[in-house]
């Protein structure tokens, strides 16, 4: 089959077509969802994007069950600069889907992603334990390959079904239900969203000294300034064993007084700062700020330290 290439100045994200990214892409920008591309993988997307010929690439970043999308977050790394200008979530629902005819009698090989695998491992050893599951690149890949002869079945999306011309045997397999996949939308840098109470800041910190309480060092900066951190990660930095970098998400945005002072911390203390945006939340849930720590709080300490200096 011959890839279809990416629009100029379109959008992407991880395919192929029936993918939960394609069904976070409806729910975030429908209008553009028809014509997207559905990038082979999360690199592709990306490096495609850096190449300026996508505008922007959505992709996942984190799973409510298994943690981090490690290579999207590699990708943000160690590429050159992306940054995020959004996110959408989307629950997980996990369908066991075949061609029209089958019955769940008839499946013996299942392919799917091993995300999915994981995600489904007991309801598989209950209800087929003998089937052999296949991993592939992606659901939706598992959904195209069932359609075409080449396995009994795929655990995907429902949405996978709908595009391949499969039927739903079994739905809702989960094992842990209302999973959740958390996608980011990227583009290059030089556009920051306005703040809007409910937002977060995503970075990448790397320690200028492994020493005892260098991590504390880091930590601090947020602390001080009253800026919750929701997410804290190492990881390895690609360059030598041992070396490890570290991905933030804090609430709040840049263009708050408290954010910045707190990146500007990091800037001393660490040997870098990969900024990787400011943007909205899924969950726009207002983000409360300490009374201290407040934009007019910043601006009175401001205005106190000017007087002292005439």
């Amino acid at each position: 089959m011959t890839p279809v290439p990416a629009p100029q100045d379109g959008v992407g994200y991880l395919g192929p077509a029936g993918t939960f990214c394609e069904e976070g892409l409806r729910r975030l920008d429908p209008d553009t969802a028809e014509s997207a591309w559905p990038a082979p993988t999360v690199a592709a997307a990306l490096e495609t994007l850096r190449e300026g010929v996508l505008a922007e690439a959505l992709v996942p970043f984190e799973n409510s069950v298994e943690g981090s999308v490690s290579a999207t977050l590699d990708e943000l790394i160690r590429g050159e600069p992306l940054v995020i200008t959004g996110e959408v979530h989307v629950e997980v629902e996990f369908a066991l889907m075949a061609r029209p005819g089958t019955d769940l009698a008839a499946v013996r090989r299942i392919a799917t992603h091993p995300v999915a695998e994981a995600q489904t491992r007991d309801w598989i050893a209950a209800h087929l334990p003998g089937a052999e599951v296949i991993p592939e690149s992606s659901t939706a890949r598992a959904a195209v390959l069932v359609a075409a002869e080449v396995y009994d079945a795929a655990i995907a999306a429902p949405l996978a079904a709908e595009r391949h011309g499969l039927n739903i045997l079994v739905g809702g397999i989960a094992d842990r239900p209302g999973a959740v996949t958390r996608f980011i939308r990227l583009a290059r840098p030089g556009h920051i969203p306005e703040a809007t109470g409910a937002d977060v800041t995503t970075l990448v910190a790397y320690l200028r000294h492994n020493h005892a309480g260098a991590l504390l060092d880091l930590l601090n900066q947020f602390a001080m300034r009253g800026v919750d951190l929701v997410r804290l990660e190492s990881r390895p930095t690609g360059e030598a064993l041992g070396q490890y970098c570290f991905a933030i998400e804090a609430l709040g945005h840049l263009r708050e007084p408290r954010v910045a002072e707190a990146l500007r911390g990091l800037h001393r203390v660490c040997a870098q700062v990969r900024f990787l945006g400011s943007y909205p939340r899924a969950q726009a849930a207002q983000t409360p700020v300490p009374e201290v720590a407040t934009a007019q709080a910043y601006d009175a300490a401001r205005v106190w330290v000017e007087r002292l200096s005439r």
